[in-house]
């Protein structure tokens, strides 16, 4: 008797919490809101354009070390890896400018009022 009477007790506090709908739904009403979005896409994977800045430091610091004698070629070779890994990150920027495209997609989701 005392099973039976424990297993109705359970299923009369279960039944209300499984039929009840959920809290952002009551008493509001559901909409789905669409939205055109526009998406860039990136032709290149090295997006911190690492390759550039390091093949133009490299460049500009050879460049660089064919300046001056001393402590100047020193800082010539310095000046030159700083100018080159600049231009040379510059220019992978634009190349990477080129192979950019861009698609619009559509995206939804649920709202409520």
């Amino acid at each position: 008797m005392n099973k039976s009477l424990i297993l109705m007790a359970s299923l009369a506090l279960a039944v209300p919490a499984l039929t009840t709908m959920p809290a952002q739904a009551q008493g509001r009403h559901h909409r789905v809101v669409c939205e055109n979005v526009r998406v860039k896409h990136n032709g290149s994977k090295d997006n911190h354009r690492i390759i550039g800045t390091g093949i133009g430091a490299v460049a500009g610091g050879l460049l660089g070390h064919q300046v001056g004698g001393g402590k100047g070629k020193t800082l010539a070779t310095v000046g030159g890896a700083v100018a080159g890994g600049y231009v040379g990150n510059r220019v992978q920027k634009n190349a990477q400018n080129k192979k950019t495209y861009y698609t619009t997609e559509r995206r939804c989701h649920d709202a409520y009022d």
